[in-house]
């Protein structure tokens, strides 16, 4: 009995499934750096984290005047649980853009961390799973705080010196007339 020769050019015999098929949505793990989310939702989530972080700091700050230094071992893990939280929304959105999470390290590349929030997300499932659900009423509120906080900031800098300017001259026109 002799053994079949093997050919290097055959197509290969074994089965190959380690291709995932990803239906519906991916779950939200918050504080896992598995998974994928969108650009409203990473906008949504760090200024949930931020309002958080705020309050923290609120609390401590209070509790300073009773805890002295030690109100200020406090911030530590909460500066650091801020942080991590973070990272994983950051490494999410690399996700679903289908890069790998190391991406995120260039959200701290001023303007070119703005690519990320530019960038669509692959449509459908790729490498890192599911899309991730579709964004609640709370996300959407959430997310669109940051874009409106920041252009109602940019327009109260300008326009409150620029008022200030204009109710000088008139006040100063109106002691020159009388």
């Amino acid at each position: 009995m002799t053994e079949p020769a093997l050919n290097p050019y055959a197509a290969p015999q074994a089965r190959v499934d380690d291709v995932h098929a990803f239906e519906g949505v991916g779950e939200l793990k918050l504080f896992s750096a598995r998974g994928r989310i969108g650009r409203l939702r990473l906008l949504a989530y760090n200024m949930g984290a931020t309002f958080v972080f705020y309050a923290v700091v609120g609390v401590v700050s209070l509790l300073a005047a009773t805890l002295g230094e030690a109100a200020g071992l406090l911030m530590i893990p909460s500066f650091a649980i801020f942080l991590w939280f973070s990272a994983v929304s950051c490494i999410k959105r690399c996700h679903d853009a289908d890069c790998s999470g190391w991406w995120a390290l260039t959200y701290f590349i001023p303007l070119i961390g703005l690519i990320w929030f530019v960038l669509r997300g692959t449509p459908g499932a790729n490498r890192f799973g599911a899309p991730p659900p579709a964004n609640t009423l709370g996300v959407k509120v959430l997310g669109w705080m940051i874009p409106v906080v920041a252009v109602v900031g940019i327009l109260a800098a300008v326009s409150i010196p620029a008022y200030k300017d204009y109710t000088d001259k008139a006040r100063a026109a109106q002691s020159v007339g009388q």
